[in-house]
């Protein structure tokens, strides 16, 4: 729901310009499947759908639930799994299995604080929703890397109606909301005798998005840039030449810094905790601007830093970093030549395997290989 949090907010508005529709959203899953739990696909009065929740496999069947949800009014859940009896039946061919649910909302339904127009999903936000047919408003997070369950207290009381009930899902939603991750939380019932059935809270949460910090001004940095912006990077040009840091030239940027690589770094480091998840790519290829800024990169604990060199180039540029101070524990982090061997030569394509490598380190994928040569799920 969050990725159509702005959809909803304009269909669902209140006055004439408000309009029914049905969003359905996956709440399970089991197997290999193709979306995540959390991804929605928005259906409208008109028969407009956005958003989808396989690629193509289930789309259909979701549209008639969604337009059967909307003429009577009542939310519901339906399964969707693989089907090997019939080659036109409504299944996944991936072989996995989605829990969908479906809910039918009108004009003045989304119910969210007013403070929801001020939220911006790539800032962060996470919301949480009642979804066992009790209703409730959702509740929106506007922070979840600061998040404390403490903060909606009286919204989790007024959604569950039981205080125990409220602190057990406090306790689950916490670390839940902090690490950015989607799910179903059951809260049984409190008291002795612990009667009826449990709540089910459905968390969306996404965190900010994570730092790309590239470090040089060139072809190479303007395709990488381009690149890996479409994967939710927020992204951050740094050169200390000026002539060559024009913004103009680098549009995919969401900011262009004039700065010593490694005093842009020292300066991020001062103002404040530096998130694991930054991305550090140096593609200067000059030692008097690589050694400083990688020293420092090093000496960060962040997700990633690479450089582009030669072979020739990194056998040095590990020697002075030695002899800078690096230690040898973190000069093995070093992804130096930087990229993936997928044969890349033009800017275009090493930022491909540049970006490559960087979804391998993400996922823990020390030696990629074609799916074609694994075993196992691939979702």
């Amino acid at each position: 729901m969050l990725d159509l949090l702005p959809d909803l907010e304009a269909l669902l508005g209140e006055g004439p310009m408000g309009q029914a529709c049905a969003l359905a959203t996956i709440v399970g899953s089991s197997g290999s499947v193709p979306r995540p739990v959390g991804t929605s696909m928005l259906v409208t009065v008109g028969g407009e759908v956005r958003g989808s929740l396989s690629g193509g496999c289930v789309e259909g069947a979701v549209l008639e639930a969604c337009t059967e949800a909307m003429a009577d009014g009542v939310p519901r859940r339906e399964h969707f799994g693989y089907s090997a009896d019939d080659a036109f039946a409504v299944g996944l061919m991936c072989g996995g299995s989605l829990e969908v649910l479906i809910q039918p909302l009108g004009p003045g339904d989304l119910g969210l604080p007013d403070r929801t127009g001020t939220v911006r999903v790539a800032d962060g936000c996470a919301l949480v929703r009642r979804i066992d047919g009790m209703g409730g408003p959702p509740i929106l997070v506007a922070d979840p890397l600061g998040f404390e369950a403490s903060s909606i207290a009286t919204e989790l009381l007024a959604v569950l109606g039981d205080e125990g009930m409220a602190r057990s899902a406090a306790s689950q939603l916490e670390p839940l909301v902090r690490a950015g991750h989607t799910g179903v939380i059951r809260v049984a019932p409190a008291g002795a005798g612990r009667q009826g059935e449990p709540a089910e809270l459905f968390v969306e949460s996404r965190l900010p998005a994570p730092p790309l910090l590239v470090f040089g001004a060139n072809d190479f940095a303007a395709a990488l840039l381009e690149t890996a912006k479409p994967l939710g990077y927020r992204t951050t040009l740094v050169d200390a030449r000026a002539v060559f840091a024009d913004p103009s030239a680098f549009s995919q940027a969401d900011e262009v810094i004039v700065q010593w690589p490694h005093a842009y770094l020292e300066d991020l480091r001062a103002a404040g905790p530096i998130d694991p998840r930054t991305v550090v790519c140096v593609l200067t290829h000059d030692p008097k601007f690589d050694i400083p800024v990688l020293h420092a990169a090093l000496g960060l604990g962040v997700a990633y830093v690479g450089a582009m060199g030669s072979r020739s180039s990194d056998r040095q540029r590990r020697a002075a970093l030695l002899e800078a101070g690096t230690t040898p524990e973190q000069l093995a982090r070093l992804r130096s030549p930087i990229g993936l061997d997928v044969g890349a030569s033009t800017p275009q394509e090493v930022a491909v395997s540049i970006v490559a490598e960087i979804l391998a380190s993400r996922y823990g994928k020390d030696a990629p290989q074609p799916l074609s040569r694994v075993a196992g799920p691939i979702h």
